[in-house]
């Protein structure tokens, strides 16, 4: 133990350490000095002023904090709580530049225009005037309304016609032009229609002040329309190099060059960059990346190239807003300062993360919790040990990167929804992920199997009681429309069984047709008295109700109680090998695993039986180690005292026989397996009925959760904390994977549409990469513990894996109709070939939903053509992965179906490629001379 503890502290200190070693740290120029203008927005747009001393006091506030960072603040409104701004700013002696925000309300743009004016008029500490913000580049037309100088009036009638006359002849110009350029033509009339009567406004408001007025526009705009800037006092331009694909590293420069050509543009005009900035979160837009490091940098070289060469500047913004989400992933995140006005980067020293060592913490701290249930593992090896240490850890720091996000991101309420609903799925699918990694260290770097029974080892005498050397076993076979000679087959394997003391009970139920029960009820008879034979009608309960039956006709003396199906073969040493283990009073039930004999009928039988191999290799030699097997009915031996004490068969459950198994265990019993095969039964005759066969194991093992989960509460029963643990992870492994895997794919099919379409809500990183990371440790697991365990071929574990997958959308299923009803018939497995394969399509909705994904996904990469968010890739990705479950259904469907499903056609290729390559001579038929007919043959020919 002293080794575990020393590994669990060896890979703690190396997870600190690596948080240390990739701790990022960036030079970049120091900035001392004070900012020349900040954007500021005090209130959301549509902010109501009612009580004017609250808002004041928040402005001052604000301000207050700003004053030290900056000498100015420009405004893009002059109302909503913005008129606010500049008598306390005087107070600071800060200078505002005034916002008037123009759209296509008329009403609204006059009272922005008189506010705006008023303002200038009263607050000497106003310095300027901003006549609508990018209002030419978001194609906003201005009403004709807002061009007179008298708003009430707006323009005479004839102006009015004018412009409209202008404007039209414009755009007919424009479409005129060759098809190669009339687009851009098109683009370029309406915007200059526009300018024009942005122009009209800007000389309405200088008529009424004495600041300079001008129009905030992106650099390009007033490149474009030089009359724009002839028009206003000063040229206040946009310069911002994330929105126009620019790296982190090409920002600075970019701005500058903007700079210069402006200034080159129109020498002697005044230029004011009014906006340049970068997000500290949000979305990648092709080249250019957000982040908390690429703003500060940025900024911090930008403020010192500008100072250098006299630059005249506005910081967008001084305050994160996060009511601008509808700006894409970055629209709340270009504050200097966070949304509680405290500071993202510091301007002077190296360039760190503020929170680094707080997010570390918690990372280290969670991997050490979660590595704490290794010390109560039973002889843990170091490696074993190192394996579970550094997945913790792993887990560790992806629960510290939500926290980061979460404490660095703002929501609205559909974001938050989504990403608490995406962090609550994801809870179970990382403890699944959790209990394979569990799985793969146990059976990889563990300790051998320990409670295993193996034909190898020397087991107790046979004795229960005094003098009694072979306790008597009642082997009972419950049948239902069973093809004769396969139930014939196994009781006459049942009478070749080499143990002195036992009868056999076949009970056949609910099986009128005399042509199924009689031939077997004669057969009983042949074998002798110790074959019992039951023809019982109308049973209730199902396969449960005909055991009981079966109960009440077993002799009084029989203490073991054996069970197989109808169609298994079992071997002579079954009830010799394995009767001894009752030896042990404490023991209760003894299982052994199923084999199949008709793997080689076709390839979709092969891999059938591959997949079933691995639950009996691998689940279930894991589980005898704690005492904690799954019944699975045929090869079972139950101690009969414990089957009494449990309250024998119970009809609550289609999966009778692990209902009794769990039950059997809560009273405290040991239970054992072994995986030697000790008989061989039949394989489903089709891919319906092995889908139908899982549909009833899942949809009885969600009856048994709801049956027995009080059971499972601290004293409601003798299971061990072991035993609970295996239990609820091995549900949670099986029954909340497969419905989670499910569940997740349908809400990230909903959500496309949303991110594809609406551009907002795009699963972050901290959710797409966990469901990538679970299906690499599902994958690693299966290959694995199949490579360990499970002796069958490469091609046979993948053909195992597909048929894995493929049954997600049945246990899904049959999990959601748990949900909802108490009870479903009891559906037979249809197997020994009288079954006919069904005409419909057996993967109909898995199709639906797997081709659903693919598109989706395309959908996703077409429409991210521009952006190229990478989010958006990976979740395509995701999508992609989720699709796999629902194709291998399809597969197979299309499998059971085809050609290839014979062995016979591949051999026949196999031998037909060879031929063709020359690595087997062709096989002709010879050819001879006829020979003469005898005198027999030509008397027939006539």
């Amino acid at each position: 133990m002293r080794a575990v503890v020393a590994v669990l502290l060896l890979v703690t200190a190396a997870h600190a350490a690596l948080w240390g070693l990739f701790q990022e740290k960036q030079a970049a120029p120091d900035f001392r000095g004070t900012l020349p203008s900040l954007s500021y927005a005090p209130f959301e747009p549509g902010h109501t002023v009612a009580d004017v001393a609250a808002d004041t006091e928040k402005v001052r506030t604000d301000l207050r904090k700003l004053s030290t960072l900056t000498k100015a603040v420009r405004l893009y409104s002059s109302t909503e709580g913005n008129e606010l701004v500049p008598p306390v700013a005087a107070e600071f002696g800060m200078k505002v530049t005034v916002g008037a925000w123009i759209d296509k309300d008329a009403n609204r743009n006059n009272r922005e225009l008189e506010a705006a004016i008023n303002l200038a008029k009263r607050n000497s500490n106003v310095i300027g005037i901003v006549v609508g913000n990018e209002t030419v580049f978001r194609s906003e037309q201005v009403p004709l309304e807002n061009l007179g100088s008298v708003p009430e009036v707006g323009v005479p009638p004839e102006e009015s016609e004018r412009i409209l006359r202008e404007e039209a002849q414009r755009l007919h110009d424009a479409e005129t032009q060759p098809e190669d350029k009339r687009g851009e033509a098109v683009k370029w009339a309406i915007a200059e229609s526009n300018v024009h009567r942005l122009i009209k406004v800007i000389q309405r408001v200088k008529k009424s002040v004495s600041v300079p007025v001008t129009t905030g526009e992106i650099w390009n705009i007033w490149r474009d329309h030089p009359q724009l800037a002839n028009s206003s006092d000063f040229i206040a331009a946009h310069v911002l190099p994330y929105w126009e694909n620019f790296t982190d590293k090409q920002a600075v420069d970019q701005a500058v060059d903007r700079y210069n050509l402006l200034r080159d543009s129109f020498p002697g005009k005044r230029i004011l960059i009014a906006e340049f900035g970068w997000p500290s979160q949000g979305y990648n837009l092709r080249s250019a990346v957000p982040g908390p490091f690429q703003q500060a940098t940025v900024l911090r070289n930008f403020v010192t190239r500008a100072e250098a060469i006299g630059m005249d500047y506005n910081i967008v913004e001084a305050i994160d807003q996060p009511w601008k989400f509808f700006e894409g992933g970055v629209g709340p995140y270009w504050g200097i300062l966070n949304a509680d006005r405290e500071p993202k980067f510091s301007w002077t020293g190296p360039v760190t993360d503020l929170n680094y060592w707080k997010i570390a913490l918690v990372a280290v701290l969670v991997g050490l919790f979660m590595s704490l249930p290794i010390l109560r593992l039973d002889q843990p090896t170091v490696m074993q040990a190192l394996l579970l240490s550094a997945a913790a850890n792993g887990v560790g720091a992806w629960a510290a990167t939500v926290f980061s996000y979460w404490t660095t991101h703002y929501f609205v309420w559909g974001s938050a929804f989504a990403l608490s609903l995406g962090l609550v799925l994801l809870v179970p699918l990382v403890l699944i992920a959790m209990a394979r990694i569990e799985e793969i260290a146990a059976v990889a770097f563990g300790r051998g199997p320990r409670r295993l029974i193996a034909r190898s080892e020397p087991l107790a005498p046979a004795t229960i009681g005094e003098d009694i050397k072979f306790p008597k076993v009642s082997i009972h076979i419950p049948a239902y429309f069973e093809p004769v000679e396969m139930l014939k087959q196994t009781l006459d394997a049942v009478s070749r069984l080499d143990y002195p003391n036992f009868e056999c009970v076949c009970i056949i139920n609910n099986t009128p047709d005399p042509d199924f029960w009689r031939p077997i009820q004669d057969h009983c008879r042949q074998l002798g008295e110790r074959f019992k034979f039951i023809n019982a009608e109308k049973v209730q309960g199902f396969k449960a109700g005909a055991l009981r039956i079966a109960m009440e006709r077993t002799a009084a003396d029989a203490e073991i109680i054996g069970i197989i199906d109808a169609d298994y073969v079992v071997h002579p040493d079954w009830l010799k090998d394995l009767v001894p283990a009752f030896a042990d009073p404490r023991v209760g039930l003894v299982q052994a695993p199923q084999e199949h004999r008709d793997g080689d009928r076709s390839l979709m039988h092969y891999i059938m039986n591959g997949e079933y191999a691995g639950f009996f290799d691998i689940g279930m030699v894991q589980r005898n180690e704690f005492n904690a097997i799954i019944v699975h009915g045929t090869m079972c031996l139950i101690r009969r005292a414990a089957m009494d004490k449990a309250g024998g068969w119970s009809s609550d459950t289609i999966c009778e026989d692990t209902d009794l198994g769990l039950s059997i265990q809560q009273q405290g019993w040991l239970t054992h397996y072994t995986n030697v095969r000790y008989g061989e039964g039949l394989l489903p005759d089709t891919y319906e009925a092995f889908k139908k066969q899982r549909h009833r194991w899942a949809y009885g093992g969600f009856q048994i959760v709801k049956k027995h989960w009080r059971r499972f509460l601290p004293g409601a029963s003798r299971l061990t904390p072991d035993q609970r643990r295996e239990f609820s992870l091995g549900w949670l492994n099986w029954l909340g994977a497969e419905s989670l895997g499910v569940v997740v794919a349908i809400l990230n099919l909903v959500w496309v549409p949303i991110v594809a379409f609406a551009d907002i809500a795009i699963p972050d990183k901290i959710l797409t990469l966990p469901i990538i990371a679970s299906f690499a440790v599902s994958l690693v697991h299966f290959v694995a513990l199949y490579r360990l365990r499970v002796n069958i071929k490469a091609g046979q574990m993948l053909g195992a894996m597909i048929a894995a997958m493929s049954v997600q959308w049945t246990v899904s299923r049959a999990v959601a109709q748990g949900l909802i009803t108490e009870h479903l018939a009891f559906a037979r497995t249809s197997k020994g070939g009288l079954s006919r394969m069904s005409i419909e399509f057996q993967a109909f909705w898995e199709a639906v939903i797997g081709v659903l994904l693919l598109i989706g996904a395309i959908v996703l990469v077409v429409t991210n053509g521009y952006k190229q968010v990478r989010e958006i890739y990976i979740f395509a990705g995701v999508l992609v992965l989720q699709s796999l479950p629902f194709l291998a259904a399809v597969s197979i469907a299309i499998l059971e179906n085809s050609r290839i499903n014979e062995f016979a056609f591949w051999r026949n290729s196999a031998i037909r490629t060879a031929e063709l390559i020359g690595l087997r001579p062709v096989s002709l038929p010879s050819v001879t001379a006829p020979s003469q007919p005898v005198g027999s043959e030509i008397g027939r020919d006539n």
